[in-house]
């Protein structure tokens, strides 16, 4: 995976920043409130919920187990339908696969279809630097674009700026991209969606070459599917004479059966709608119809390591819906881009160190971005059990840091940090095995407690600096347990 945002800390300098910013966390709970009501207003009119949600973990369950397979099967279908197939083992080989490709075509701008896959590779940039305009076509994301910003949500990437923000970019940014803003502009949702229609129209009926990511792809016939609500990854998708897609190799599907369960799924659990607007569908080329030429890159970058880890592995089932993000008090506070990653809120908390590693400061502290409150795992439509998997990450930071492979051995590269951690928890252990010593130190701890401080001095402020410190009782329960029943005290 490609680096993360230039210059970001680790995640609780980032979101102390965040949580300071009121307007920043005003917008959060306005859009996060809104959606996730909706969401579970949508859930509710399906009868088969639990029914489906379990499908879908199942279903990606056992693509993963045989995922080798059914890519050879999908490269087969697509090759079959007249599309071509290439394979990116990290971010620098697909960023190269996609500008070559551009080249080709000898066009200098592309358009863009909303792609996570697209943003975690850094191809903007890479076609940029490579002299090719790269124009993004979703709403947010053009928001985020013309902003010079950089995305906070999955799903609505401009989630962090309000209607008067966004018409002050539009009014600022747009004439320099190409259509300007109308000279009269307000922040009524209605203008300022006709203003980005009429910006992106011509960009549509001018460009040459498309770039997409895609929501599934089918194995069984080679089939890649988008879903949207705007119908501007419809206008990428079919106007283009070239079509360019990345997408991850977890978002296979084994066939057309299996597809049905997501297309319940997503949009409830994304949008809240019974089902999205646009679903588009395609399978190669078709004469007459459509791009002639396709190129489906697959991308692994980090991947295949991920699926290596028994437990961390079904981050992998993630159809990117974001509904964790809604629901997680930490995100609502802190916003996206304290992150750092285009994956932001619980699901980047576990997905993002899997694919960079823990190398890094950031990705080492994202696995603590959490409250462990669960409620992610409540949303979401694949049964991701996020909590279990931040504690199985905290484990390994704590113990020993990034995974890595030495040939066919996995080692552990030591932790920086973390040390007053694993000596804590290496005293408790010794003290929990003598109750002799444990009895003690609860007498000491009660007998001195009017002494004792509400916060931690040094390193422990970052965990009292916003809580205090449990009070001591007056006595242990070994202690009152002798005293109140009779029992022998089996500390002495």
């Amino acid at each position: 995976m490609s680096g993360t945002f230039v210059g970001m800390p680790a995640f609780p300098e980032a979101a102390r920043e965040a949580v300071n910013n009121p307007t920043l966390r005003g917008n959060l709970r306005h859009a996060t409130h809104t959606i996730r009501t909706k969401r579970a207003r949508a859930v509710a009119e399906v009868s088969d919920w639990a029914e489906l949600r379990e499908a879908g973990k199942r279903i990606k369950d056992h693509t993963l187990r045989h995922l080798d397979r059914y890519l050879v099967r999908l490269e087969e279908s697509v090759t079959a339908a007249g599309g071509v197939v290439h394979w990116a083992a990290d971010a620098e080989e697909a960023n190269r696969i996609v500008t070559e490709l551009v080249r080709a075509t000898g066009e200098s701008e592309v358009v863009k279809v909303k792609s996570m896959a697209t943003q975690e590779i850094g191809l903007n940039e890479a076609l940029e630097a490579a002299g090719i305009h790269a124009y993004e076509t979703d709403l947010a994301e053009l928001i985020v674009q013309l902003g010079k910003d950089r995305p906070s949500h999955i799903l609505v990437p401009a989630i962090h700026r309000n209607r008067a923000e966004i018409r002050d970019i539009f009014v600022r940014e747009m004439g320099a991209w190409g259509r300007a803003a109308p000279e009269v502009l307000t922040d009524t949702p209605a203008e300022l969606a006709e203003a980005a229609r009429l910006h992106l129209r011509e960009k549509f009926l001018r460009a040459k070459v498309g770039v997409s990511g895609a929501n599934f792809m089918v194995a069984e016939t080679g089939t890649l599917v988008v879903v949207e609500s705007e119908g501007n990854g419809r206008m990428c998708l079919t106007l283009p004479e070239t079509l360019i897609s990345v997408v991850g190799i977890e978002k296979i599907v084994p066939t057309w059966r299996d597809l049905e369960v997501f297309l319940q799924t997503l949009p409830r659990s994304s949008t809240a709608e019974r089902m999205n607007p646009y679903t588009s569908m395609w399978t190669g080329t078709t004469d007459g119809d459509g791009p002639r030429a396709f190129h489906l890159v697959l991308l692994d970058n980090g991947r295949t390591d991920t699926l290596a880890d028994e437990v961390g592995r079904q981050a992998l089932r993630c159809i990117r819906c974001s509904a964790c993000l809604n629901v997680c008090p930490v995100y609502e506070r802190a916003g996206g881009h304290a992150y750092g990653s285009v994956y932001p809120g619980p699901i980047g908390a576990i997905l993002s160190p899997q694919l960079r590693g823990t190398a890094s400061e950031i990705d080492a502290s994202l696995p603590y971005a959490s409250s462990l409150c669960g409620a992610c795992y409540e949303v979401c439509p694949v049964a991701i059990d996020i909590p279990e998997v931040l504690v199985h990450l905290r484990e390994r930071i704590a113990q020993g840091g990034r995974a890595t492979r030495d040939g066919n051995t996995v080692v552990l590269k030591p932790a920086r940090g973390h040390a007053a951690e694993r000596a804590a928890m290496r005293a408790a252990r010794w003290a929990f095995s003598h109750p002799g010593a444990l009895g003690a130190g609860q007498r000491l701890a009660s007998g001195t407690r009017r002494f004792h401080p509400r916060t931690l001095p040094g390193p422990g402020r970052a965990w009292s600096g916003t809580r205090d410190l449990p009070a001591v009782p007056a006595e242990s329960f070994r202690v009152w347990w002798q005293r109140t029943r009779g029992g022998e005290d089996t500390t002495k």
